[in-house]
């Protein structure tokens, strides 16, 4: 698949999905969690939201280098030759103070039932700065380019 077209079918994956799946590096093996995301517009950012005394959180305290996966998986058996999926690589840092309102008009813009949550005073935005993008188109189209 063609950068362009990847980036195209990355941002109509990114606007149809709600939720992915985050992996940080854990102490003895990788810790994955489901989180509600947003990504910019030009992709050069993806948001998410969580509470600062989770292991998530202290796991990207002690190593920035995350993965974020989103898929179209349905859980049909259509899937295996029909699904697209997208791993990001990259580096996350809590949203600095001057970038948060910004940063949180975005992310409601896309899950505004979250609102009570990233209002909580424990609850930090964080921002993956993606540094790869890998798409899988069905089970045998790999392609991965420089975000």
């Amino acid at each position: 698949m063609r950068e362009t077209e990847a980036r195209m079918k990355i941002r109509e994956l990114f606007a149809l999905r709600k939720l992915g799946v985050v992996a940080t590096r854990g102490e003895e093996y990788p810790y994955t969690s489901l989180v509600g995301f947003v990504p910019t517009e030009d992709l050069g950012a993806i948001v998410f939201a969580t509470l600062k005394n989770t292991r998530k959180y202290s796991n990207l305290m002690e190593d920035p280098r995350v993965t974020l996966l989103v898929n179209s998986a349905s859980g049909s058996a259509g899937d295996f030759e029909n699904a697209f999926s997208v791993t990001v690589l990259g580096e996350a840092s809590v949203a600095r103070k001057e970038q948060e309102a910004v940063l949180r008009e975005l992310y409601l813009s896309k899950l505004p039932f979250l609102e009570e949550f990233i209002n909580d005073p424990d609850c930090a935005l964080v921002q993956i700065k993606p540094v790869k993008f890998i798409v899988v188109n069905g089970l045998r189209a790999v392609s991965a380019f420089d975000a």
